[in-house]
């Protein structure tokens, strides 16, 4: 595979992305759960393919204050909270301002478990081989976060798979998740969107259209 090529956009990343996750294929016990919002159309693509339930873990980047974009952490449903000590101790962030950061995003959080669900209950984890899917992995903070709440419900276990990721993060995440795929690793590494020609961000709509498409696929099996 070529490392240097983009994807068209998301959904091919899924695609793509299903087809390292095949050994997964055709089996009642696994469970895919998608990093919205840009985990959500490369996850639609693998549980289609895969024929598995499709859900979302929701996780918040924690930014650092002064440069939102360097996380410094990040938190998950569950109050699972992780934190990057190298960022926090180097910008000095005290923990009042992780805090006022944390409750910030854990309102965000809890709005788009509202406006996402509509109304459906989280598919239950426990004992199920789950695939925790993103559009790419960066500092990785966001999905370390993910793999530890996913954890505590224990999950028989858990597989970190994206279509893009630095080499460095996807090897750290080896340390938590039971496996991780990075289908594509360009070196030198700059950003998630550098692996794709396509990357506008996915809408709060989008999110909820896949999640509706996907329930009446699975009801007309």
């Amino acid at each position: 595979m070529d490392e240097r090529r983009a994807f068209e956009d998301r959904k091919a990343a899924g695609r793509a992305l299903a087809a390292s996750l095949q050994a997964y294929a055709g089996r009642n016990d696994v469970l895919v759960l998608a990093l919205p919002r840009g985990g959500v159309p490369v996850a639609f693509e693998v549980a289609a393919a895969l024929g598995a339930p499709l859900d979302l873990f929701l996780v918040r980047k924690l930014g650092t204050p002064g440069h939102r974009e360097l996380a410094m952490g990040a938190i998950a449903s569950g109050g699972v909270r992780v934190l990057n000590d190298d960022v926090v101790q180097w910008y000095g962030i005290t923990p009042a301002q992780i805090d006022a950061v944390a409750q910030e995003e854990e309102r965000e959080l809890n709005r788009r478990e509202t406006a996402y669900r509509e109304g459906r209950d989280p598919a239950p984890i426990e004992g199920r081989n789950v695939i925790l899917i993103d559009d790419g992995l960066a500092t990785g903070s966001t999905m370390r976060a993910a793999v530890q709440a996913v954890r505590q419900r224990k999950p028989a276990r858990i597989v970190v798979a994206v279509p893009v990721g630095a080499r460095q993060t996807c090897d750290e995440l080896s340390a938590v998740a039971d496996e991780v795929i990075c289908a594509r690793m360009p070196e030198p590494f700059a950003a998630v969107g550098q692996g794709y020609l396509d990357f506008e961000q996915t809408t709060d709509e989008e999110v909820r259209q896949l999640l509706r498409e996907h329930i009446r696929t699975l009801t007309h099996q």
